[in-house]
C-alpha cells in the first residue's frame, strides 16, 4: 500500500440518469454519450498515477468496465448526500492507514494528469482545493481526517467554494488552477473535445 489515494467519484453511464441538467438542454443521449467520454478521460489521466486508486460507484459495482484497467478498487458509495458520501470514503481511507488523500469526480474535461500530481505533491504538506468557475470545487485533497469540510453545505451551488475556504481559514490550503465542470451546455466550449456531441444544440 501506498501512502497516497485517490478517491474518484463516479455514475454508472445509464440512459436518463447522467448528466442531467445537460440533458434537459440536449438529450439523454447527448448527456449519455457526453458522460461516457467524461469517465473515458478521467480514466486516461488517473490510470498511470503513481498512487493507490479507489473508484466509488453511486450503487453497483462494474465487473467489466474501463476501471478493470490501471488498479482500480471498486466500492460503493455511501448513503447520503455529496458530503455524506465523501466523508465517509476520505474517513476509511485514512482509518485504512493512508497519509493524503485526493477526492474527484468525473466531470471535468480540462483537468489533467499534471494538475493531479501537483495536488499530491502539495498535499503532503497543506490542503488542496481545485476552484470550479462555477464556485464548487472538482478536487479536494488533505492530509489528515477531517469532517467540517463535509457539513453544512449547499452542494450544487455556488457557495460550496467560498464555504469550504471558511472550514480552511486556520490552516494553510493549496489553490490549484480554476477548471470548470461539464453541468449545462454552456460549460462546452467549441474548441473542447466534447463539441461534437452538443453542435447541434448551440
Amino acid at each position: 500500500m501506498k501512502n497516497q489515494l485517490l478517491i474518484i467519484f463516479i455514475r454508472k453511464p445509464e440512459l436518463g440518469k447522467v448528466k442531467t441538467r445537460l440533458a434537459k438542454d440536449t438529450s439523454d443521449e447527448t448527456a449519455l454519450a457526453v458522460y461516457k467520454d467524461l469517465l473515458a478521460h478521467t480514466h486516461k489521466i488517473t490510470k498511470n498515477l503513481e498512487v493507490d486508486k479507489w473508484v466509488f460507484y453511486t450503487d453497483e459495482i462494474e465487473f467489466d468496465d474501463l476501471w478493470d484497467d490501471g488498479g482500480f478498487m471498486k466500492m460503493i458509495q455511501a448513503e447520503g448526500n455529496l458530503g455524506q458520501k465523501m466523508q465517509s470514503a476520505v474517513l476509511k481511507a485514512f482509518a485504512t492507514g493512508y497519509l493524503e488523500v485526493v477526492v474527484i469526480g468525473s466531470d471535468v474535461a480540462t483537468l489533467n494528469k499534471e494538475i493531479l500530481e501537483e495536488a499530491f505533491d502539495q498535499v503532503q504538506q497543506q490542503n488542496v482545493l481545485g476552484p470550479s468557475e462555477d464556485g464548487g470545487y472538482y478536487l479536494l485533497g488533505l492530509n489528515e481526517p477531517r469532517t467540517d469540510v463535509f457539513i453544512n453545505k449547499q452542494w450544487s451551488t455556488d457557495t460550496v467554494l467560498t464555504d469550504t475556504l471558511k472550514d480552511f481559514e486556520n490552516d494553510e490550503v493549496y489553490l490549484l488552477e480554476e477548471l470548470n465542470d461539464i453541468d449545462y451546455l454552456n460549460d462546452i466550449e467549441e474548441d473542447s473535445p466534447l463539441f461534437h456531441h452538443v453542435k447541434n444544440y448551440k
